[in-house]
């Protein structure tokens, strides 16, 4: 027979721990009457590691105590398999996540890269997952959203395009476009592609801290026709931007965006 304190040392849990699991019927030392002492043996010690194992893998209370009233072998493999389900999606969504990081630490580089500087690159492929056709249109986005198998996959799922269409007189109209990246050899790909050889590529920046919070759209088409003409080529009438990054200064936002505008 072991006291609480040997088998919470030789079992590497807190006593708290173990008194939480007789409160919950989980173990049931038997209990000295005179001075209240807890005795667990062999038996006990079975309880105690079955129900850290199950823990460990995140079972829930109350379904530690349903397979401590009774469970066959098959009931406990059907749960543990519900729970293998449950980790592989979450390895799933940690990978995506960590892709996300991976891909805002290449946009720090874009902007320290590319800020203020006018090229020519090619804007790579993109499957148009949906498209908003205004910002104020928020119906649209929550509705596509709910179209999603889980909120979880928004890490890549979608990422938004501003779009802004123009000719010489102005601008025509503007949107959103939500998109996800096309990889290599990609077999997920459903929705339309969207690619362009040839744009006129740029790292700009907006928010409150470098514009008073003017709109800076005017100011970007002019310098994307003057550098159109001093490159030789036609605009096409279109824009693509992304947003890389916002950081904060004196408590204003700094916004950081990515422009592509397609041109032959």
């Amino acid at each position: 027979m072991y006291t609480i304190g040997q088998v919470a040392q030789f079992l590497g849990v807190s006593r708290d721990t173990l008194k939480f699991y007789e409160e919950k019927e989980l173990v049931k030392p038997k209990q000295n009457i005179v001075n209240g002492y807890r005795k667990y043996n062999h038996f006990d010690i079975y309880d105690i590691t079955t129900v850290n194992f199950y823990r460990e893998i995140d079972i829930e209370i109350k379904k530690i105590q349903e397979l401590r009233k009774s469970k066959s072998i098959e009931g406990i493999k059907s749960l543990l398999e519900e729970k293998e389900q449950d980790v592989l999606e979450e390895i799933e969504y940690k990978k995506l996540l960590l892709k996300k990081i991976q891909i805002v630490k290449e946009d720090c580089e874009k902007i320290k890269q590319f800020l203020g500087e006018y090229t020519v690159q090619e804007m790579k492929p993109l499957e148009i997952k949906g498209e908003i056709k205004h910002f104020t249109a928020y119906d649209e986005y929550e509705t596509l959203k709910k179209n999603t198998d889980s909120l979880k996959k928004a890490v890549t799922l979608t990422s938004l395009r501003r779009v802004i269409n123009f000719n010489d007189e102005g601008m025509i109209e503007d949107g959103f476009l939500i998109v996800r990246e096309v990889e290599d050899y990609d077999k997920e790909i459903k929705g339309e592609i969207l690619s362009h050889p040839k744009c006129i590529y740029t790292v700009i920046e907006d928010g409150r801290w470098s514009t008073g919070g003017k709109s800076i759209d005017h100011s970007v088409e002019a310098n994307l026709r003057k550098v159109a003409i001093e490159k030789g080529c036609e605009l096409l009438g279109i824009v693509y931007i992304n947003l890389l990054l916002t950081t904060y200064e004196d408590e204003l936002e700094r916004t950081f965006l990515e422009i592509y505008a397609p041109i032959k």
